[in-house]
């Protein structure tokens, strides 16, 4: 390193566990603790390496698909959500199953099927491929169109230009869903707003504060997954509103101190489904290069919390009435 200036770190807050992730991860250890090992995931339960690692070693197996669980065994299916047809499957397998959708999602899922039966074609502004969107679209395959950025806007065909509605992956860029939106309401004037914000609070909180701390970033690290939508999207923010650099790492060995050269300031933050750890992580390697003055910068307190899976509640309550 080759720097004068001040070395400080600004940690943004709110960061890392969203409360939908909490909640899933959370099922899985309880559901462990109540049926013991082995429970079976469908997907990785949120997309965080270690959290998964962690998971696995306490006796979770993942899955990709729902056949390759045993018959008779259980299943939780992950926080982005399935399609109704996997629901299906688990049946077809006589698999019990705990769903950890994010209550968020399912919000959208719900929304999906009532517009879908008001005859409505349904605009979905996402990723294709994600997690979240293959399950949203499986709510009503006929009527939902991906719109995978502005630029797939010409793309779209609709029924009815009278009677169109847009959704949105959980997980995007406010600002860049925003700009498809703006140009899906160029295209469709008569364009329907769904009646509340798709895009969860912990992805916009996230990012109101990496957009806050930016500008004064010579270094920007985001502590996620690469599969991790919303992380990815801390890392575009950063770049866009003013951070000279910007990486998106998992653990704290993944950091390069040549990145360091010239840096007076780091951005820390993490995505919706790091647990704190390992930020910490990252702290204590910051600390040992000079970076010990963190300042916290945060933009609002989160509170929100969501109840355990109504399978697990069921079975929890249970045996402690003594019934199990």
């Amino acid at each position: 390193m080759s720097t004068t200036a001040p070395r400080r770190v600004l940690l943004a807050a709110p960061r890392g566990y969203c409360a939908g992730v909490d909640r899933a991860v959370i099922a899985v250890e309880k559901a462990l603790e109540q049926y013991g090992a082995p429970i079976y995931v469908r997907k990785q339960i949120v997309h965080n390496k270690y959290v998964v690692q962690t998971l696995e070693k306490q006796g979770a197996i993942f899955v990709d698909e729902t056949e390759e669980v045993p018959e008779g065994s259980i299943v939780v299916f992950s926080a982005h959500g399935v399609a109704p047809s996997v629901h299906d499957e688990a049946r077809a397998g006589k698999l019990a199953t705990i769903d950890a959708t994010c209550p968020l999602v399912t919000k959208v899922h719900k929304e999906a099927v009532r517009f879908a039966d008001e005859g409505y074609d349904i605009l979905l502004v996402g990723h294709e491929g994600h997690e979240e969107v293959i399950g949203t679209m499986g709510e009503a395959p006929d009527r939902i169109h991906l719109v995978d950025g502005a630029e797939d806007v010409a793309n779209v065909e609709v029924r009815d230009e009278s009677k169109v509605v847009w959704l949105s992956q959980t997980t995007l860029s406010v600002d860049e869903t925003m700009a498809t939106v703006g140009e899906l309401k160029k295209r469709f004037p008569l364009l329907v707003s769904p009646p509340s914000d798709d895009i969860c609070y912990a992805t916009q909180n996230r990012q109101v504060v990496v957009k806050q701390i930016a500008p004064e970033t010579d270094l920007l690290i985001v502590v996620g997954s690469k599969n991790s939508s919303n992380s990815v999207r801390l890392v575009e923010v950063g770049l866009e509103y003013g951070a000279k650099a910007a990486h998106l790492v998992d653990f704290a060995e993944e950091l390069d101190e040549a990145w360091l050269d010239g840096v007076g300031t780091v951005g820390l933050t993490s995505g919706a489904s790091v647990p704190e750890i390992l930020v910490q992580g990252v702290l204590e390697w910051l600390a040992q290069r000079g970076f010990e003055d963190v300042q916290v910068v945060r933009t609002v307190e989160e509170t929100l919390q969501f109840s355990l899976p109504k399978e697990l509640r069921r079975d929890l309550r249970a045996e402690a009435a003594g019934k199990l």
